[in-house]
């Protein structure tokens, strides 16, 4: 199971996931990021995410989509070596911004604002 904690801040909408992201856990996960389309700058913050799956990455990539087709942006937080080797084996960081803490997601929200 997957706890997942939503957080609406001033400027931006942070959601941290807190568990193992798989098959048996994506579904949660994958309500709370159709929740947030509509919102227009959004933290995924994996930090709290041991182990990811490929269901887990296919929720991943499908939450960010519905953010990005209602005009949000997206930053990803992760600092797990597992997590992150499956983000980059996978090409997700080619796609999706990922940074290692929730205070670099904010500077790249506020420098892409600033340009």
């Amino acid at each position: 199971m997957v706890d997942v904690e939503v957080l609406r801040e001033e400027t931006t909408t942070v959601c941290r996931p807190v568990g193992e992201l798989d098959a048996f856990s994506v579904a949660d996960f994958r309500e709370h990021l159709a929740g947030l389309a509509g919102d227009d700058a959004v933290v995924i913050d994996l930090s709290g995410v041991p182990f990811m799956d490929s269901a887990g990455l296919g929720a991943l990539i499908g939450g960010i989509r519905k953010i990005r087709e209602a005009s949000g942006e997206v930053v990803v937080v992760c600092d797990r070596p597992a997590v992150l080797r499956l983000l980059h084996t996978t090409r997700f960081d080619r796609m999706v911004t990922v940074v290692g803490s929730v205070e670099d997601a904010h500077t790249e929200f506020a420098a892409a604002a600033e340009s």
